[in-house]
């Protein structure tokens, strides 16, 4: 089961890399998602784009084999959801998934909350994964409950 969920999660996350509009560059879809939206995000310099909603306490360092236990929705710029794990906590091995949650979770402590707009690039690439198109900008709502 987890595996399995660790896979459409692998899947989801390469799908979304490759969503984005082939036609307009990614950070101007991101930059423009955000104004608009007047979300008060900030840009890591990987190119992912975040907001810390609620920061959580704690000081855990996030090891290479962290397992992180989230409750979590995606969606495209357009609003569409494409997977909220259920609507159910979902436990993960940080280090295999997309590489704009490996950038984003660590940014926040248990009990926090992290909204993350992932470029393709940090996300699935250019290859469409289920419903997400491929070169698609990714806008997930992150709820950290446990890391160990």
């Amino acid at each position: 089961m987890i595996k399995f969920r660790f896979l459409t999660i692998l899947f989801l996350c390469v799908a979304a890399v490759s969503s984005c509009k082939k036609d307009e560059d990614p950070e101007k879809q991101i930059t423009d998602f955000i104004k608009k939206n007047n979300i008060n995000a900030v840009r890591d310099n990987s190119g992912l784009y975040y907001q810390i909603i609620k920061p959580g306490s704690g000081s855990f360092t996030y090891p290479g084999n962290t397992k992180i236990t989230i409750k979590y929705e995606g969606r495209l710029l357009d609003g569409s959801v494409f997977d909220n794990g259920g609507g159910k906590e979902q436990t993960f091995n940080l280090a295999e998934l997309i590489q704009g949650w490996r950038i984003g979770i660590p940014k926040i402590q248990k009990g926090g909350e992290i909204r993350l707009i992932v470029p393709p690039s940090l996300g699935y690439g250019s290859g469409a994964v289920g419903s997400i198109p491929g070169n698609s900008v990714l806008d997930f709502t992150i709820q950290l409950s446990n890391t160990q």
